[in-house]
């Protein structure tokens, strides 16, 4: 390397060390959340900045986990599964070239949230969103991916590749600021091995030992007599690794591009502009979607609601031990015993089991049981106290947490108002779900309009399970207002829609004029329901349709020919729409074509109309001659 590359190294490697010191309370934070939600409650940061446990402070001390912080995050996971995050484009105008180019697009973002396996990748977001308060989405484009353009395979197309970044691996230049692109730079540091730094950038770099997250036991847990373990979240060194840098910096006047700088150990991979055109307006921004539980004001990282429910799980911990342990000198008792009468050795280890003879020095005190009493009520009420301070705080009521309604409430309004109020405190966090996927979608389609020049065919599978070769190029992308197809869909079940169709149905709001349900909206309705593609709801119309569709899209490059079998109305009424169209208007050849294109159907739909004459006026005759002819 020149002096100049060795420099940068160095300063983009100082640069990521203190952004890891001013990170380091809140990364202590995300750990020690991890470790309450495994189990391992007895943890807490110590005064030396890392995760440690407490002792015991004595051997008969009962220290139980009563985990309430795992189920709650298992309900609010499921609800948040429930989102519907599949984005739909919305066309800048009614003109039918806006129409087909936002369908397109619609369908290109459900295909490469497939490829990418999106749905699976959202659930393991989630999980660190809820657990840490902030999860993260890289949208890029890999070169490695899509078709193969020659013999031996070494060039492809090229498609989207969408993956999940850990809160751990993003260093922003400012905690204080909140907005993802008004960060003057953006870290993406993350652990790999030596092969694979090579199998990406093609450059050797030296290895070493890097620390990473994995799972251990702890022996902090147990009660009078016995010890338990418990899975805690420690760190643990990787071999023959390195990590690599990634410094996003935002456009400035001297940059317009921006700047990305990528360093593995003490090697320069690249140096130059951001790769990818993926702003409003064309602009560079950074290639991450950030998703939060909890928008925090002053922070760039969101708050967790397990961070928030940590100190009342502490408590309720210490409440039912102490309670335990109370029980403990109840059922086990605590002996008084009058120094030198009885061996108090033997009483140490075998206690009063029934039968046994205690024998004490003559004249002196027979040992006595003290008596305990009774448990205090404040155990019981300070114990329901804290159950429902796990409610308030977490916004899960025990309807979805216990799976079991309260015993105090018995009316149905009063259950549906519990589980509306539950879905309202989970809303927030499932609006930011729903703008980090409006984010990526966003990217999605401006990467394909930078990178996808020449026409590509792409699989397209529908959601009626109809699968379709789409022909695009960057120049049919032209739609960016996406919207959601839903907004109430967490309290929206598959029941209760199902339960609307129906209604729907019976008010007739489905049928036609002569009060008959058409097979097009025969095929909607069995969608909408859930019963997927249904052979018998297709009818031969949209088939027709989707034909002239066809046809149209091979108009814009050559001719086409007509079909006899073809309907010729249905087809005639969809080119007539390409025709007037404003693409039609400024391409006179297409124009030609397309004129020509109806023209054949109308010769061929006047045929039909002759035939059919000649054969109604045959039958006629037929009709009309005498029997014994």
């Amino acid at each position: 390397m020149t002096q100049n590359e060795e420099k940068l190294v160095a300063e983009v490697k100082q640069d990521f060390l203190k952004r890891q010191e001013a990170r380091r309370p809140i990364e202590l934070n995300w750990r020690l959340n991890m470790n309450f939600v495994v189990g391992n409650q007895y943890s807490r940061i110590s005064a030396a900045g890392d995760i440690e446990e407490s002792d015991k402070q004595y051997y008969w001390q009962q220290r139980e986990v009563f985990n309430h912080i795992a189920p709650i995050l298992e309900t609010r996971l499921a609800k948040l599964s429930r989102v519907k995050a599949k984005a739909t484009v919305r066309p800048a105008t009614s003109d039918d070239e806006d129409m087909a180019s936002a369908s397109l697009a619609t369908k290109l973002i459900d295909a490469v949230c497939k490829e990418n396996e999106f749905p699976t990748q959202l659930a393991i977001a989630n999980s660190w969103s809820e657990i840490t308060g902030s999860a993260f989405f890289k949208v890029t484009w890999d070169n490695t991916k899509g078709k193969a353009l020659d013999a031996e395979g070494k060039l492809h197309e090229g498609e989207v590749k969408i993956t999940v970044c850990p809160p751990f691996e993003i260093f922003p230049a400012d905690i204080a600021i909140t907005d993802l692109d008004a960060q003057s730079s953006i870290i993406h540091a993350k652990a790999l091995t030596v092969k694979e730094v090579e199998s990406i950038w093609g450059k050797k770099v030296q290895g070493g030992e890097v620390n990473v997250f994995s799972f251990d036991n702890a022996d902090v847990a147990g009660g009078f007599g016995y010890n338990a373990q418990l899975p805690k979240i420690v760190s643990e060194k990787r071999e023959d690794s390195v990590i690599v840098i990634e410094r996003y910096e935002k456009p400035t006047y001297s940059a317009p591009n921006g700047r990305l700088t990528i360093v593995a150990g003490d090697t320069l991979l690249y140096d130059g502009d951001m790769p990818y055109i993926n702003g409003e307006d064309g602009a560079r921004v950074y290639p991450f979607a950030r998703q939060t539980c909890i928008d925090s004001l002053a922070n760039f990282f969101g708050t967790s609601v397990v961070e928030r429910i940590i100190p009342v799980q502490r408590a309720y911990n210490a409440v039912k031990n102490r309670k335990h342990e109370y029980m403990n000198r109840l059922a086990v008792g605590v002996l008084a015993v009058e120094d030198g009468s009885v061996d108090t050795d033997s009483l140490e280890e075998e206690g009063l089991p029934p039968g046994k003879v205690v024998v004490y020095r003559q004249g002196s005190t027979p040992p006595v049981m003290l008596g305990a009493g009774q448990i205090p009520a404040e155990f019981a009420r300070e114990e329901e106290k804290l159950l429902n301070e796990f409610v308030m705080i977490s916004g899960v009521s025990e309807v979805t947490t216990y799976s079991q309604v309260p015993s105090n409430v018995a009316s149905g309004v009063a259950i549906s108002l519990l589980l509306e109020q539950d879905d309202t405190r989970i809303s927030l966090t499932a609006d930011s779900l729903r703008e980090c996927v409006k984010r990526v979608s966003k990217q999605i389609l401006r990467l394909y309009r930078q990178f996808a020049k020449v026409p590509r065919v792409k699989r397209i599978t529908g959601e009626n399970g109809e699968v379709e070769l789409a022909s695009f190029s960057a120049n049919n992308i032209d739609s960016e207002d996406i919207v959601f197809d839903t907004i109430s869909d967490i309290e929206d079940t598959l029941s209760a829609r199902r339960a609307m169709v129906f209604d729907l149905l019976k008010l007739g709001l489905f049928a036609d004029e002569a009060g008959r349900l058409p097979s097009g909206t025969k095929a909607k309705v069995f969608e909408i329901l859930g019963f997927g593609n249904w052979e018998d709801a297709r009818s031969v119309d949209e088939l027709h349709i989707k034909k002239a569709q066809r046809e149209n899209l091979e108009l814009e490059s050559g001719d086409a020919v007509p079909d006899v079998y073809d309907d010729h109305a249905l087809h005639i009424s969809e080119h007539v729409k390409l025709c007037i169209s404003t693409k039609c208007s400024r391409d006179a050849a297409l124009r030609e074509r397309v004129a020509k294109h109806i023209l054949a159907h109308r010769q061929l739909q006047g045929l039909d109309e002759g035939l059919k004459e000649m054969k109604e006026k045959f039958e006629e005759e037929q009709n009309d001659r005498p029997q014994n002819a």
